[in-house]
């Protein structure tokens, strides 16, 4: 598989031949666990939010908003956005506002076609299942784009209040090395989008690059941060070598494109946790356990899930050993993109499904997974 093909998580045109199954051989959790669909016929999803109350807000690339509540997902979109659509562009990344209770505001990531295309962090309010159209603001405006994958999207609030955004390389070589531009970054914001005092390139960037927060990232498809700690694991979607979960940290250079993987350099800093090709091709989502609530027994507790694009795997590691990662169990159709905490203490995933891989005219659409503790191990 080509590097570009590797890269292209979003675009509708992907193929996957490596590791694929039928459904029902891909579906397996531990024992002890159960798997429920909550929603399918999801059109080319790429990421998802849980609100406080339990709704899944689901990312279709082409604009809309999804709502999956009790179980069902709602007709109406929360939300449709004119956005553009290419390879791994479109709607990307959902957030919402840790005073979501009060303000009702919800933030967006995605590519905007105006003036040429180029990444926007909007924010609206919900009114129930749907935004008030009128309340749509773009807070944040990101470089505009030369190519159209490594554009990341992923969208969290951290427990300082600000707003974290990860991006690409946009596929240009360097740019994740410089100052002078978003691409290759974590980036730290205001929630109306302002840049906050005490980012660690503020006196050295200029206009919107004193948001950089971390660089040397190739591609920051997801990210998480653990709710009592407020550490940062970045996974790192790699180039020919490896798949990277990285520790981040304020001002931290992860080295990419001038290596990937572990490394010794003393200016860069190594991942925590990498595996080569020979185990997948992108890592996608990452998740801490660490609810307020707790379904999962203790065992499971801080430990850090992440999924893996072509093997179809949900793994988890843990971050006190994290050379070594674990098989959690395999999703039921292909292409998990996203995984998700929620407040009842249940992992859920977020699967793209892709064309069949046998070859056939089947397409496999894509579904929000709920993974819940029966309390029944099983024989």
């Amino acid at each position: 598989m080509s590097r570009a093909k590797r890269g292209r998580l979003g675009g509708v045109a992907l193929t996957l031949t490596l590791l694929l199954s039928t459904s029902s051989a891909l579906a397996a959790m531990p024992k002890g666990f159960r798997e429920t669909v909550l929603a399918d016929s999801i059109d080319s999803p790429v990421s998802m939010a849980i609100a406080p109350d339990g709704r899944v807000f689901v990312c279709e690339q082409g604009g809309r908003v999804r709502v999956v509540r009790n179980g069902r997902l709602l007709e109406k979109p929360f939300l449709t956005i004119p956005v553009y659509v290419n390879l791994e562009e479109g709607l990307l990344g959902v957030a919402f506002d840790p005073r979501f209770s009060l303000n009702r505001r919800v933030y967006l990531v995605y590519t905007s076609p105006s003036p040429s295309p180029h990444n926007v962090v909007a924010r609206c309010v919900a009114s129930g299942d749907t935004a008030i159209a009128a309340s749509l603001e773009t807070i944040f405006e990101l470089d505009g784009h030369l190519a159209h994958q490594h554009v990341g999207g992923a969208l969290r609030f951290g427990r300082d209040g600000m707003l974290y955004v990860g991006t690409g390389d946009n596929d240009r070589e360097g740019a994740s090395q410089s100052l002078r531009g978003t691409f290759g970054k974590i980036l730290r914001i205001r929630p109306d989008g302002g840049i906050p005092k005490g980012n660690p390139f503020d006196s050295t960037a200029t206009g919107r690059n004193r948001a950089i927060w971390a660089l040397g990232l190739r591609n920051a498809f997801t990210f998480d941060l653990h709710p009592r700690t407020g550490r940062m694991f970045i996974n790192d979607v790699g180039g020919g070598l490896f798949e990277e979960v990285n520790d981040g940290f304020a001002g931290g250079n992860y080295g990419w494109p001038l290596f990937e993987g572990p490394s010794t350099v003393p200016e860069f800093r190594s991942p925590i946790h990498a595996y080569g090709h020979d185990r997948g091709c992108a890592i996608t989502g990452g998740a801490f356990y660490a609810p307020r609530k707790r379904n999962f027994t203790a065992e499971w507790t801080d430990r850090y899930f992440y999924s893996e694009y072509c093997a179809n795997e949900i793994r988890w590691l843990d971050p006190a050993s994290p050379d070594s990662a674990h098989v959690f169990g395999t999703t039921r159709v292909p292409g998990p993109v996203d995984l998700r905490v929620g407040p009842d203490g249940a992992l859920y995933y977020l699967v793209r499904g892709n064309s069949d891989p046998t070859g056939g005219d089947h397409t496999s659409s894509g579904m929000v997974v709920r993974v819940a503790w029966t309390g029944v191990r099983r024989p």
